[in-house]
């Protein structure tokens, strides 16, 4: 599987710098994978293709004001983007900056410091900090927006789904960014049911991949949890007839990882721990039966991943589409509806 048969142009201006406001007044772009057939409509419509019963799966992570500036004992500035916590004070890591080699002490704000560990590959390092760097985040970090983001946000909450509650992300998982309080009680109104589950975003999420074969990559590990009481939501639903929709990529990593767990006759079963799950065309889908999701970036795992929902030629040819009408690409930009 050649990794250019996920490659497409896109336009610069078609990427999204900022998000609409309101949320749910982007397009929505409807795939039924039974005919082909596309519909045009917006985000607040989307009880329109969901049933009483289907449950709605979304990823509750919270992105972490995880870039830092810092400088060396020598002066020259250094940016740290905080990636994975593996214990307390140490941190995986990109790092930016001339010639800041390992045993490095790097200095960030008045109390803080930290030591460069251990090459990780590329720009990656393991870092240690003289302290938990929490606090410090809070008061001091940036949001750690895709570098195809040119825009300053000028509100860091527009980056969080409405509904995160779980800080560890060091990007959103944005195809829920499109959800409302007023557009999740309407749902619920509707007979929707709401199953949380939790992915804690990387920002291998957004890098293209460069091998010439898709399935030799090395697809990036990240956290997630499943827990019994939402997996018991989840397969009551199904049970009932309904569908399982999952809100982003996130959540469908989140999905098919736990229903490697599943007992017989359930859809899921809870999980905690990595998960390193790479969905590509080939793929057999056990947990997730509809899919909501932003348009992605050529040459990535999630393209890769929705492409093994629907089809590749289906998901360029509707990307084509929505090229030619002007919709909006990337983390800020519009969303698909997979039925």
């Amino acid at each position: 599987m050649k990794t250019s048969d996920f490659d497409y142009y896109l336009p610069p201006e078609c990427i999204a710098q900022v998000p609409v406001e309101p949320r749910d007044s982007s397009r929505l772009l409807v795939m039924h994978r039974d005919t082909n057939k596309l519909e045009h409509t917006v985000f607040c419509k989307l009880g329109d293709y969901l049933r009483p019963g289907d449950v709605l799966v979304l990823n509750q992570t919270r992105v972490i004001p995880a870039r830092v500036m810092a400088k060396k004992i020598t002066g020259g500035k250094v940016e740290l983007l905080l990636l994975r916590k593996e214990d307390s004070t140490i941190w995986e890591v990109l790092i930016g900056g001339k010639k800041v080699r390992i045993g490095a002490k790097l200095l960030i704000g008045d109390v803080l410091t930290a030591i460069v560990k251990d090459d990780l590959g590329a720009s990656r390092r393991r870092v240690v900090f003289n302290q938990p760097v929490e606090s410090f985040l809070t008061q001091s970090g940036q949001m750690p927006l895709p570098p195809y983001i040119h825009t300053p946000l000028q509100n860091p909450e527009r980056y969080q789904t409405v509904y995160s509650t779980i800080e560890g992300s060091a990007a959103a998982p944005t195809a829920g960014l499109h959800f409302t309080p007023v557009l999740l009680d309407s749902l619920a109104k509707q007979g929707i049911q709401i199953a949380r589950v939790t992915l804690h975003v990387g920002l291998d999420t957004f890098a293209p991949v460069t091998e010439e074969n898709a399935e030799e990559h090395v697809i990036h590990k990240e956290w997630c949890e499943m827990t019994a009481e939402n997996a018991m939501i989840i397969n009551q639903a199904v049970k009932q007839g309904g569908r399982v929709i999952a809100v982003g990529t996130t959540s469908v990593r989140t999905l098919e990882t736990a229903a490697l767990s599943a007992v017989e006759g359930e859809r899921v079963g809870n999980h905690v721990g990595p998960t390193s799950l790479f969905i590509i065309p080939g793929y057999q889908f056990k947990a997730v039966d509809c899919m909501i999701t932003n348009f992605h970036l050529p040459k990535s795992t999630l393209l890769m991943l929705v492409s093994a929902f629907a089809g590749r030629e289906n998901i360029l040819a509707a990307y084509n589409t929505a090229v030619k009408n002007g919709y909006r690409f990337y983390s800020f930009g519009d969303a698909m509806l997979i039925l």
